[in-house]
């Protein structure tokens, strides 16, 4: 997806897209922040390349790409910014967002129905179910995934009828590393995994977590958790919950109501806060 110029008085607004998907899922959320003056861009993943057709036809160069080479791209785009951007993050991109608010990163942050971090134990059969195309089989663990439509729509659009959950796989569903997975799935049992936050950081810029209550990926129980670990912390932290929306309810019906309320709640953030510097330490 092009990029606005983020070099101006515009604040920069990132959108960081989430696993099996390409930056195309944000197509509504960035023309809606485009017109509500922000700076938007929406970066791919470090080795995708492309369009969807494009990664569906090639995706070789994803196997063994990790979270800290994905973290560390987008450090690296942020840092190239005049002003430190908004960040707004699905799925694992939420988990990113919380990662780079983690490093001193960003104006404000939201993530939505994000991946958790190390420390999160509640581990509903859904998202063990939605996950299983990487992680029941080791032999995936390094290497690349796709998923069927059928999986797609378990996982992401569950909520949609048939006809839509077709369309929404065709439009979006790209192939992804199976190294994420690994990654978060046994974060518990490292020392210190690339998803490891410190929830008690006060340095951090504000951060909105969103719920949704319908997703099978990452339940709403999973979304209250990491909030409830950051309230810890005197840094601001809110949580937004939706009724009967699906993991990827940045598109398909209501996306906009969503988007409005994140908007509503940037607002507030930043009038109340003045951008913090680049790279501050946590």
């Amino acid at each position: 997806m092009p990029s606005t110029d983020t070099h101006s008085d515009k604040i920069p607004l990132m959108l960081i897209h989430g696993a099996w998907l390409s930056s195309r899922s944000w197509e509504n959320f960035a023309d809606y922040f485009g017109k509500r003056g922000f700076a938007v861009s929406a970066p791919e993943w470090p080795r995708k390349h492309g369009d969807v057709e494009q990664l569906r036809e090639d995706a070789e160069e994803l196997a063994g790409l990790g979270l800290a080479e994905i973290v560390d791209h987008y450090e690296a785009l942020i840092r190239e910014l005049d002003h430190p951007p908004v960040l707004i993050g699905h799925s694992f991109g939420g988990l990113i967002v919380e990662v780079l608010l983690d490093r001193g990163l960003g104006r404000a942050g939201v993530a939505m129905s994000p991946a958790p971090p190390k420390g999160i134990l509640v581990l509903p059969f859904s998202s063990l179910k939605a996950a299983s195309p990487a992680l029941a089989h080791p032999s995936r663990w390094h290497g690349i995934v796709t998923l069927t439509p059928e999986e797609f729509s378990y996982g992401f659009v569950n909520t949609f009828s048939p006809e839509e959950a077709a369309a929404a796989y065709e439009r979006y569903a790209v192939p992804e590393t199976g190294q994420i997975f690994y990654e978060a799935g046994f974060a518990n049992f490292h020392l210190h995994p690339p998803t490891q936050v410190h929830f008690k950081s006060e340095q951090r810029a504000p951060l909105l977590i969103v719920g949704a209550d319908k997703d099978n990926t990452v339940p709403a129980s999973v979304s209250r958790a990491q909030y409830k670990k950051y309230e810890r912390s005197a840094a601001k932290t809110e949580y937004l919950e939706f009724e009967g929306r699906p993991h990827l309810f940045v598109v398909g019906e209501g996306w906009e109501e969503v988007a409005a309320s994140i908007d509503s709640w940037l607002d507030g953030v930043l009038v109340a806060t003045a951008p913090p510097a680049q790279g501050a330490s946590v």
